[in-house]
């Protein structure tokens, strides 16, 4: 599905940074440098590398174009070049001299956005190269920026963990703590959700952080209303800091990179793991993709930038796979069992199944007469090949129940948790000459209290929200009292999960 095809190692240090044109590759390093390549055949240009940096290069940017490539660093500047001669067209200054962390240009070519160490975010005339306007944030470094897809709004991400949204002229429209501990990256996907009515229309942005996680938001843009940013989910998958994500052309695939040394291909329709990538040494701190192919650069702490090409064909199979083997058979819906069929070479039963509402439930309870009678299905060969696909379903249904390593099971359910989070409870650690334990408040007695806030299990989240609406404000396993209804996600059991149902699926 993924396909490692070059690998570029020309960089003497850190890659900070790596961006696409139509027909360019472009990369900057911690060794002040910026390199080009032909995406024909990898090689570099003769005009490469690009030198005019005293420090390091943390971020490049090709116009939509491609004519002009930008590039900020450490020295406090940002740097435009001609992309067809190497010639530098103009240098600008971060009025603070701030050291500059990131640029982007705006989707029409006329505005460039730098944000800077010190918080402070400079739009520029991209055509005049003049300072247009400038801002701050209240807090951090800016580490991040992304242009909406309609150019309307920008957003910045910084090292204290706000998304902020501005306008074009500057004016900051919202800003949310959305990673804990600092935003690294954000990207908006050039594919609209969908065009709703009245002259809606909805983009997803992707932001990442220090807290390991990748978070997904809608942003709606109406004529009325102006924009609304929506928080919509979470991604899990790195066990460390993710430092860059990124969506490909056509809207299908996200990507990210992370501490862990890992890359993460994501598909956004299911936000399921569809590929890790594993090659890089150290860690991955930038991901781009290609805008008219599916062709990823990842570039990494180890000095290199990898390519990788996608087979469209494998990923389709791979995402019809995910699909119909997400859940457990007795879970799944009627499209599920639609795509179940159709992998088995018997899409011409889809409308009699759908047509009599067949879940995975029904599907694993079918027996030669049902299917005779109920599904009127005629034909003895066909109903004998039906039952021979749903025995093999239901012994691997058998094998797989069996095989479930008791962690996973939701203590209330019973069941594979989806969602594994973990619940407080009022316990107190003490110690004595004797040694140390857990007691609960009620024979605490004269003990030193220092709250501890978990039960030690992990439950389905669904399962547990719905345990405490019903006012039962007690651990359902130990019975202590629940202080707070806060449940915190298990982000490590999650991972396991879904490692292990990755192996199943296999």
């Amino acid at each position: 599905m993924v396909k490692l095809i070059h690998t570029l190692a020309d960089h003497s240090d850190d890659v900070n940074c790596c961006a696409f044109s139509s027909s360019l590759l472009a990369t900057s390093s911690l060794d002040k440098t910026i390199r080009l390549y032909s995406l024909s055949d990898f090689t570099e240009l003769p005009l490469s590398p690009l030198k005019f940096h005293t420090y390091a290069v943390h971020c490049c940017c090709f116009s939509p174009s491609g004519h002009i490539l930008a590039s900020c660093s450490t020295d406090g500047t940002t740097a435009l070049w001609n992309t067809q001669n190497g010639q530098m067209l103009a240098v600008m200054e971060q009025p603070s001299g701030s050291p500059v962390r990131v640029c982007r240009f705006s989707p029409d070519s006329t505005r460039l956005v730098s944000g800077a160490a010190d918080g402070t975010v400079v739009l520029w005339n991209a055509q005049s190269y003049k300072l247009h306007r400038s801002g701050s944030v209240k807090d951090g470094s800016l580490v991040a920026c992304a242009f909406s897809p309609n150019g309307i709004i920008f957003v910045t991400g910084s090292s204290c963990g706000d998304l902020t949204v501005w306008d074009d002229k500057m004016r900051c429209l919202y800003s949310e703590k959305a990673h804990d501990l600092g935003i690294t990256c954000c990207d908006f996907s050039s594919q609209p959700v969908s065009d709703g009515e009245h002259g809606v229309q909805f983009f997803r942005l992707a932001s990442c952080g220090q807290d390991c996680q990748i978070k997904i938001w809608v942003v709606s843009f109406t004529h009325i209303l102006g924009f609304e940013l929506k928080y919509k989910s979470t991604l899990y998958g790195h066990c460390a800091p993710v430092l860059a994500c990124a969506f490909s052309h056509n809207g299908q695939l996200l990507v990210s990179g992370s501490v862990d040394k890992s890359v993460i291909v994501y598909d956004t329709n299911t936000e399921n793991i569809l590929h890790t990538l594993t090659q890089h040494t150290r860690y991955v701190t930038t991901c781009a993709f290609a805008p008219n192919i599916l062709l990823l650069a990842t570039g990494s702490m180890d000095k290199t930038v990898n390519i990788w090409q996608f087979d469209m064909e494998r990923l389709c199979q791979a995402r019809s796979a995910e699909d119909h083997l997400k859940h457990f058979p007795e879970d799944w819906l009627e499209d599920d069992v639609s795509a179940w069929l159709c992998a088995q070479d018997l899409k011409d039963l889809v409308d009699i199944f759908k047509m009599n509402n067949i879940d995975g439930r029904e599907l694993l309870n079918l027996t030669k007469e049902s299917l005779a009678d109920d599904l009127k299905i005629e034909s003895l060969g066909l109903r004998n090949k039906v039952l021979r696909k749903i025995e093999e379903l239901r012994t691997k249904v058998k094998t797989l129940s069996s095989e479930i390593p008791d962690e996973f099971i939701c203590p209330i359910t019973r069941e594979l948790m989806q969602d594994p989070v973990i619940a407080s409870v009022e316990c107190y650690l003490w110690t004595s000459s004797v040694g140390r334990g857990y007691v609960a408040p009620e024979v605490l007695g004269l003990l030193c209290p220092f709250p501890r806030t978990t039960d030690g299990y992990s439950y389905e989240k669904e399962a547990i929200e719905n345990w405490i609406s019903k006012k039962k404000r007690t651990s359902p396993m130990t019975n202590l009292v629940l202080p707070s209804t806060v449940l915190t996600p298990n982000r490590t059991l999650k991972m396991a999960i879904n490692r292990w149902l990755e192996t199943y699926q296999k």
